[in-house]
C-alpha cells in the first residue's frame, strides 16, 4: 500500500502518536482506478479520487492533507465519522428509564455530533483487510461525553468495483444507551480547488415526501411536514441554489438547507435509494443508498473559505452533505424512530455512496 497516491497525499503526513495511539492514512483502490483515502483519526475521509466525464481525476471530498491540520480544522466534523449521536439533542438533555442524562453542549444551547471530543476526535484502531476494505474499531467509555454504557463500535469501509463506497456500522453496549452514527462527508463533485467551486449549480434529488422542520436553534419542532409546495421538495431533481434563499422560515432557520428528510421506505431498515446529486460541468454524479430512516441534507452554509488539502479553500456552500441517520433530537420525541440500543442488541447501519458520470 505504499504506492504513490494519485491524490498527492502522503501517508507519513498522517502518522503521529495521539491519545497514546498511532494515526495513519489508509488507501483503498478498485479496478477502475478510483482511490479513497481514510485516516483513523476520526475516520476522516481525506480524498475520494474519481473521474469526470472526460476521465479527468479529481478529489471530490473536502479534507486536510496532514494530521495537524485535521485535528485543528475550523470545521471539526469535516468528512469525519460522527458519534455517538449525529445531529443535535436539545440542551444536551434527555430522559431514559426515568433518569435525566446531560451531554456536552457544543452548538449554541445544544449538543451536536457527539460533543467536542466525540468519535470525530478519537483515534480508532485500524485494520486494512485488503486493497478495497478498511475496518475501524473504537470503544467509547462509560459516560464519555455524558452517554451511558460502554459502546463497542466497528465501522467497515469498502470500495467496490462498481465505484461504491460502502460504510457499514456495527455496535454493541453493556448498558442501555442511545446511538445515531453517520459519516459527515462534505462532497464537492466539481473537485476541490482554490477556491473550491460553488455547489449551488448541483442538481439534487431526495427520495422523501416529508421533512422535519426546526426551530431557530435547529431543534426539531416535533412536526413531520410534507415537502410538497416548499423549497424542500426534491422528489424530482432541482438545482440546489434555485430555492436556497427562498422567503421561507425553515430556510431562514437553517441558513439554507440543514434539515433531516424522512426517507420513503417500504419497511424500516431496508437498504434503499435516498438521494442523487449531479455536478453538471464535470458530469460527475453521486447516488446515496441507506438503511437509515433519514438523511440530513446540509448545504455547507457556514464555511468561510478556510484552507484544506493542497491549498484548496472551502467557501460557503462549496459542498453538499448527505448524512444518513436517525432524526435529530429523537430521544426527546417519542414518535420519532427509536435510537435506544439495549444490551444484547446490535446497532447496524449500511450506507452507500455510488460515484459515476453522466
Amino acid at each position: 500500500m505504499d504506492k504513490t497516491l494519485i491524490s498527492g497525499l502522503k501517508r507519513e503526513d498522517f502518522q503521529a502518536t495521539i491519545q497514546g495511539k498511532q494515526t495513519d492514512l489508509f488507501t483503498l483502490r478498485n479496478n477502475d482506478g478510483v482511490e479513497v483515502s481514510i485516516t483513523n483519526y476520526g475516520g476522516a475521509i481525506s480524498a475520494i479520487m474519481v473521474p469526470d466525464k472526460e476521465g479527468v481525476m479529481a478529489n471530490i471530498i473536502q479534507g486536510h492533507d496532514n494530521i495537524q491540520s485535521l485535528m485543528n480544522s475550523p470545521e471539526p466534523f469535516l468528512s469525519t465519522l460522527i458519534g455517538r449521536y449525529g445531529n443535535r439533542i436539545c440542551k444536551g438533555r434527555y430522559f431514559m428509564n426515568g433518569k435525566e442524562y446531560h451531554l456536552a453542549i457544543n452548538n449554541g444551547p445544544n449538543h451536536l455530533h457527539g460533543g467536542p471530543t466525540g468519535f470525530h476526535a478519537r483515534v480508532w484502531d485500524a485494520e486494512q483487510i485488503d486493497d478495497q476494505s478498511l475496518v475501524l474499531r473504537y470503544i467509547s467509555a462509560y459516560y464519555e461525553e455524558g452517554f451511558p454504557g460502554e459502546l463497542h463500535m466497528i465501522v467497515k469501509f469498502t470500495l467496490t468495483d462498481d465505484n461504491e463506497l460502502c460504510i457499514e456500522y456495527r455496535g454493541t453496549t453493556n448498558k442501555k444507551t442511545i446511538v445515531n452514527m453517520t459519516s459527515h462527508g462534505f462532497f464537492s463533485l466539481a473537485g476541490i480547488g482554490n477556491p473550491t467551486p460553488t455547489a449551488m449549480n448541483n442538481i439534487c434529488q431526495i427520495n422523501a415526501d416529508f421533512y422535519i422542520p426546526i426551530d431557530e436553534n435547529s431543534i426539531p419542532t416535533g412536526e413531520i411536514l410534507k415537502v410538497e409546495g416548499t423549497p424542500f421538495d426534491f422528489r424530482t431533481p432541482h438545482v440546489v441554489g434555485e430555492r436556497i434563499d427562498a422567503d421561507d422560515i425553515q430556510i431562514k432557520h437553517g441558513a439554507g438547507y440543514d434539515h433531516c428528510f424522512v426517507l420513503n421506505k417500504r419497511e424500516p431498515g431496508e437498504l434503499s435509494f435516498a438521494a442523487k446529486v449531479i455536478e453538471p460541468v464535470s458530469g460527475r454524479t453521486m447516488e446515496v443508498y441507506t438503511t437509515e430512516p433519514g438523511i440530513q441534507f446540509y448545504s455547507d452554509n457556514w464555511a468561510d473559505g478556510f484552507p484544506g488539502t493542497h491549498g484548496a479553500t472551502f467557501g460557503r456552500r462549496s459542498a453538499l452533505c448527505f448524512e444518513a441517520q436517525h432524526f435529530p433530537d429523537s430521544p426527546n420525541h417519542p414518535h420519532f424512530p427509536s435510537v435506544v440500543l439495549k444490551t444484547g442488541e446490535v446497532y447496524r447501519q449500511k450506507t452507500i455512496y455510488k460515484f459515476g458520470t453522466l
